[in-house]
């Protein structure tokens, strides 16, 4: 315990010089105290040296962002867990301009007085769906619970038994509109719902009629939902707004690109929708966001809403989101421009190709701890966007030498030292085997550069 430097002697060394002008002379001094502390809990000596690298690794773990840039190689492209859709360039220098100066975020530059933050992105949104007026908010839970409290509070909306969906994080369709102050009147069956169902259901405490888009599940075989257009039709004779759900919101036609086709919004506005919610940071590629489109008069109404102003979008999002929506204007290059379109497209066999410059460098940086292999798989779009459908894709496949025990285990510890290096690889464990789709893989020199830390 006496081999331990005074406090005073470590704050003396130029090495401390150099941590005290990175993280402040406070949080150095307490970071050398803590390290003296741990090695005296330890009952273990140290000299100037040792210190001063604890000092340094205590200061380096305290003030490493928890907001990490992670590789993506689970296979998901639109993973919620880890952000979902990537921001394209465009949009990156619009939230950086939105961050470091004043914007007219609530101010009209012509008439030189107070606007409307929904301004920045209400045309763009009305021209893309067809829609007669706009807002935004959060996302998409937030709009579903801001259209339910301004259109139906106190009463009931009718809704499909089949499409009662829980989304991520166990939020539940029947628990938002708890929240929201109405009453869900579910009718029909898991499997089968009918247009008469709706209409039996209508009577004075229904305030509307809502579609909700299964886009986290699917249900097939022996099943019937009635169309859009119809629900509308019966809506509107009662004299009652037809509300729709589309939750990862496409703003064009996936099959373009030989993607699975997912409703649009311009689609259920076409069909008579009322209003319609989205989300913003799924299919469409852009930001975190609730986007609501529809009717002039109930958009009105919505942002008159006192919920509204809780739920509002910021400045960084909304100009990061007008951005994403430019693009969509030359759709000719869109999968070029939208980092989410381009890594749903993406060719199997470029990312072959990109596997069998990897395969080398992945078995040389684990030695004998896996065989690795290069294997066809399959990619998903994404669990709240249109999760059944997968894509033709190749991943680096790990798998551990025959024998031994406690496999399971030592696969788990193979996923953590990926997990573990600079800027953590994140891939999914299955059959037996640590799969790294390459699908995402869109750093490959940064991928490459930190594998020598695996040794």
């Amino acid at each position: 315990m006496k081999q331990l430097p005074a406090v005073h002697a470590v704050l003396g060394d130029d090495r401390v010089a150099r941590l005290i002008a990175a993280y402040g002379r406070t949080e150095t001094v307490a970071a050398v105290r803590e390290a003296l502390d741990a090695f005296r809990r330890q009952r273990q000596g140290a000299d100037l040296s040792a210190t001063v690298e604890a000092a340094a690794e205590v200061l380096e773990n305290r003030h490493r962002s928890k907001v990490r840039r992670v590789f993506n190689l689970t296979g998901t492209v639109l993973h919620t867990n880890l952000g979902r859709a990537p921001l394209p360039e465009e949009a990156v220098v619009a939230a950086t301009a939105a961050m470091t100066g004043a914007i007219a975020l609530e101010f009209d530059v012509e008439r030189g007085s107070r606007g409307d933050r929904d301004d920045l992105v209400e045309e763009w949104l009305c021209r893309l769906t067809g829609a007669e007026a706009a807002t935004v908010v959060n996302n998409n839970a937030a709009a579903v619970l801001l259209m339910l409290n301004t259109l139906a509070v106190g009463r009931e909306v009718v809704v499909s038994r089949g499409e009662l969906v829980e989304i991520g994080g166990a939020f539940r369709i029947p628990e938002v509109m708890t929240r929201a102050q109405c009453r869900l009147h579910e009718v029909g069956t898991t499997n089968r719902t009918h247009l008469r169902d709706f209409e039996a259901a209508i009577g004075p405490e229904v305030a509307a009629l809502m579609k909700v888009h299964t886009s986290n599940y699917t249900i097939v075989g022996f099943t019937a939902q009635p169309a859009e257009a119809d629900l509308a039709a019966l809506a509107h004779r009662h004299g009652l707004p037809f509300l729709i759900d589309l939750g990862a919101g496409s703003l064009v036609d996936m099959e373009r690109w030989g993607l699975p086709h997912e409703p649009t919004p311009r689609e259920a506005v076409a069909a008579g929708a009322d209003l319609v919610s989205f989300s913003g940071d799924k299919l469409l590629g852009g930001p975190q966001a609730g986007i609501i489109v529809g009717r002039k008069d109930l958009v009105a109404q919505v942002k008159c809403n006192p919920l509204k102003r809780a739920l509002r979008m910021d400045k960084v999002r909304l100009a990061a989101l007008e951005a994403v929506l430019r693009l969509y204007a030359d759709p000719d290059r869109l999968a070029e421009r939208l980092p989410t379109l381009r890594l749903l497209t993406r060719p199997a066999d470029e990312i072959a190709a990109q596997g069998q410059r990897l395969l080398g460098a992945v078995q040389a940086a684990l030695g004998t701890r896996a065989a690795v292999s290069l294997e066809e798989c399959r990619s998903q779009i994404g669990s709240g966007a249109l999760p059944v459908d997968l894509l033709p894709s190749w991943a680096i496949v790990l798998r551990l030498p025959e024998g031994g025990t406690g496999r399971g285990r030592r696969l788990e510890d193979l996923a953590a030292a990926l997990r573990s290096l600079p800027e953590p690889v994140i891939g999914r464990i299955a059959n037996d085997a640590l799969w790294l789709d390459l699908r995402c893989l869109d750093d490959e020199a940064g991928f490459l550069a930190q594998l020598g830390r695996l040794a």
